[in-house]
């Protein structure tokens, strides 16, 4: 393993048998490529060696493969709005409700695209959206670009948010600061099938797809329980 690594002799058995008390980014990333790990092994490794999360997927393609099964899970969902979205936000489940809250029932292909960049989004469906929605939605594809620089995806629909006239200011201004999400999270929206009200969101993510996720909203009409 020190061969294949280029390391010192020794220095495997050490991070094997915990004397490595905080080892590299360089070292880790070698050891998981060697052995072939996939994005949970990645992760766990980190978690043994380092007692964190790590900084970035191991695979390029990670969180883009998101299993069939969700589709099945999300038909059985009512009452809610839910989708799933690979890690450049496309869409790739998603239930009636979820299509409901677009004009003519279609959900679109890439949820962030749509929602930072489509005329009739910014103007028609999200209420506030320059000082509500573009702040809370931009710092996600922020985070997504830096996470996967290599991603031609993700690399391509910043460059469409930085280039638009309404959106790219923006994007500037605010991408870069933490994404401001909590499970509960509100925001106002004029629903095209039942009008003005706000939507809760909770967000989860796929085991197998990190950098994926799972999107549950409930749509409640009138003005919003924080303003109330």
């Amino acid at each position: 393993m020190d061969s294949l690594l280029t390391r010192s002799p020794g220095t495997y058995n050490r991070l094997e048998n915990g004397q490595l008390a905080h080892p590299g980014t360089h070292l880790l990333t070698a050891v998981a490529r060697t052995l072939c790990l996939d994005e949970r092994e990645w992760v766990f490794l980190w978690q043994v060696t380092r007692k964190e999360n790590p900084p970035h997927p191991l695979h390029g393609a990670s969180g883009m493969s998101i299993a069939g099964v969700w589709q099945h899970v999300i038909d059985q969902l009512s009452g809610v709005m839910a989708y799933v979205s690979d890690a450049e936000f496309n869409v790739t489940a998603c239930n009636d409700e979820f299509r409901r809250l677009f004009p003519g029932g279609q959900a679109p292909a890439n949820v962030m695209r749509w929602l930072l960049l489509d005329t009739q989004a910014r103007t028609d469906i999200f209420i506030d959206w320059e000082t509500r929605w573009a702040p809370a939605m931009m710092p996600h594809l922020k985070q997504g670009v830096d996470l996967r620089p290599g991603n031609g995806g993700l690399a391509r629909l910043e460059r469409d948010v930085l280039d638009d006239p309404v959106a790219g200011p923006l994007y500037r201004g605010c991408a870069a600061a933490p994404a401001p999400f909590y499970d509960g999270s509100e925001l106002p929206l004029c629903h095209p099938v039942h009008g003005p009200g706000w939507i809760t969101t909770c967000l989860a993510e796929p085991t197998t797809a990190p950098g994926a996720i799972v999107n549950f909203s409930t749509y409640t009409p009138g003005a919003s329980s924080t303003q109330a």
